[in-house]
């Protein structure tokens, strides 16, 4: 949510900040704007909308300054417009910041400052932060900086630049992701590591209450004390070419194609070379005598926890249950010394899921992440960890994560079954030899894509949508709609299939698609009940199932889409892959921001 890149060195400022805003769209935004120091003062430039409606506007702009930050904003305090967007200026006009995250006591840090004299010009929270600054600052930047933050509540990162301190830049966060590396021409800051590919092969993350002070020679990190923090840097493993298009119209469409890596880069490092055995570094101390399971996340990463508790009922008798990371905050969950969590997050920096994370720990519960970025604050606070291996996601809308994400929960409940004794090593080898040749399945399902692409285009004119499934597949179910609402904004819901007739029943007739999704090995025939109910409303049906030969199926559906027919985990990762590409073909023929829908961002840092 929202991106910060910051430079200063031997290069100009201006299209290495362009360059990196662009590389950070993918995390959602509905402004932008850079500042850079050109001759002793500031000059900033703003814009409501796209990135390169900013890079239009500085077309052929020659100031020659080395030194700049910018940033891509998703309005949280006041509307998208160009007087809320940043950087944000003091009073004096000699002291710019860009922030994400949230400022919490900014209606009380606002007011003081108004009775101080300070004149504020936007709506935002962030506006307090540069008032602060300019109220603390005596001729160190860096102490301005760390006095300001310690008088604010919430969670942020921001980098900040003073035209009194033209040889320099402060960042510092709390909550909010913010990494810093020492680059081929300068020093960077940024919000994520895309934004450095091609400029800096290792990174360093900065931890909540750190500062980093950033020179064209490099960078110093401290604490809020003012104690120097050294700590080795992290490398970076990803390229440049992971964030190109590679031929493809959108990212997303890119990213479902490849899932068939991903999945088995992230599934092929667990397990041993003769498939017989799980291997999870970091878990081998870990006590695995709990009584109770919380799977806590959010959004799609919370249907890939819903569908681990179906998964894993299946071989570890314990109690277990998916919570959204912000509804577990506010309840209050039974958790004690024997109480497993485990945070699922694409990210690793998902804030209501990091709250969640350090609200178990409050309760002496033991936290495992699943997560995609190392060193991410999930990653950091969590017990141990376990990593999804499926490079950048730049679509907003998560496709080769979520499937990462089951296969890894999956490996994950084998793994603590077997430590457990609640699994033979029989049923073990047959989970993961499925799981060995599941790339390959995908790869396979992923060659209906001109029959789904067909079949969009007679279903996008449609107004609601509806998803039904039971067992394992009823995750899956609202996965589906969930893609469908966030790129097509058309209405969806997934429903269990037995639960239609208490409710959604009264939506479908003749104009109302319903996605069904049946199994042979979940209810299959209860499931075609609920179809014939279905139809005898004269709703159409869209059949997703590993049985498309069955008589009894294509009497009740208009339209059927066949996935392998395979048992455990892989079952509900090929059943994904047809309703991503459904969604997508939806969008792109509605007309769609299919990788930047509006309102959304990647990384979601607000509470």
């Amino acid at each position: 949510m929202c991106g910060i890149i910051g430079y200063i060195g031997s290069e100009r400022a201006i299209p290495i900040l362009l360059r990196g805003l662009q590389r950070l769209e993918y995390r959602g935004y509905d402004s932008a704007g850079i500042a850079v120091l050109e001759e002793g003062r500031i000059v900033r430039f703003r814009r409501a909308g796209k990135v390169q409606d900013l890079a239009d506007e500085l077309s052929g702009n020659d100031v020659p300054s080395g030194i700049g930050i910018g940033h891509t904003r998703w309005a949280t305090h006041g509307p998208p417009t160009e007087e809320n967007a940043h950087p944000h200026l003091d009073c004096t006009g000699r002291i710019a910041v860009i922030h994400n995250g949230i400022i919490d006591n900014h209606l009380a840090l606002r007011k003081r400052l108004k009775d101080e004299g300070h004149r504020f010009a936007s709506e935002t929270d962030t506006e307090v932060l540069a008032h602060l600054i300019e109220a603390h600052y005596a001729g160190d930047l860096r102490a301005a900086v760390g006095a300001a933050i310690a008088a604010a509540e919430g969670a942020f990162a921001l980098a900040v630049v003073s035209a009194d301190a033209p040889d320099r830049l402060v960042v510092a966060r709390r909550g909010s992701p913010l990494v810093v590396a020492k680059g081929k021409s300068g020093t960077y800051a940024c919000s994520d590591i895309p934004a450095l590919l091609g400029e800096a092969s290792e990174v360093q993350f900065l931890a909540d209450d750190e500062l980093a002070e950033l020179t064209a020679g490099g960078y110093r990190i401290f604490d809020l004390a003012g104690k120097e923090v050294v700590r080795p840097p992290h490398r970076v493993s990803l390229d440049p070419v992971s964030i190109q298009k590679g031929g493809y119209k959108h990212f997303m469409l890119k990213e479902i194609h490849e899932q068939a890596k991903a999945v088995g880069e992230s599934i092929r490092e667990k397990m041993t070379e003769e498939r017989t055995e799980i291997d999870i570094p970091g878990l081998a101390g870990l006590a695995v005598d709990f009584d109770h399971v919380y799977f806590i996340a959010c959004g799609t990463a919370y249907h890939a926890g819903l569908t681990a508790e179906y998964l894993w009922e299946e071989f570890l008798p314990a109690p277990m249950q998916a919570m959204i990371a912000s509804e577990f905050r506010v309840r209050n969950p039974h958790i004690t010394d024997r109480t497993l969590i485990v945070a699922v997050s694409q990210s690793g920096e998902t804030i209501d899921t990091l709250m969640a994370v350090r609200r178990a720990h409050e309760r002496k519960g033991t936290v495992i992440a699943v997560v995609n970025n190392e060193k991410s604050a999930i990653d950091r606070e969590s017990d141990a960890s376990v990593y999804t291996r499926v490079g950048v996601e730049i679509g907003v809308a998560a496709t080769k994560t979520f499937t990462a994400q089951i296969a890894v929960l999956g490996l994950l409940g084998l793994y603590l079954a077997k430590r457990r004794s609640h699994i033979s090593a029989g049923r073990v080898e047959e989970e993961l030899e499925r799981l060995s040749l599941l790339p390959g399945w995908i790869s396979e399902t992923l060659r209906m894509e001109n029959r789904v692409k067909a079949l969009a285009e007679r279903l996008h004119r449609a107004t609601d949508v509806l998803f039904l499934a039971r067992g394992s597949l009823f995750p899956i179910a609202l996965e589906g709609a969930l893609k469908l609402k966030e790129i097509s904004y058309v209405h969806a819901e997934g429903y269990p299939a037995g639960e239609m007739k208490h409710g959604p029943i009264a939506l479908i007739d003749e104009g109302a698609p319903v996605v069904v999704l049946l199994s042979r090995g979940i209810s299959y025939e209860k499931v075609l009940a609920n179809m014939e109910e279905v139809k005898a409303r004269k709703g159409k049906v869209i059949a997703v199932t590993d049985s498309p030969d069955d008589p009894g199926l294509s009497r009740l559906a208009d339209h059927i889409l066949a996935v392998p027919a395979v048992e455990g985990i892989a079952r509900p990762i090929l059943f994904t892959i047809p309703l991503q590409l459904l969604a997508y073909h939806i969008a792109v023929w509605r007309g769609t921001d299919v990788d930047q829908p509006r309102n959304l961002a990647k990384t979601v840092t607000v509470e």
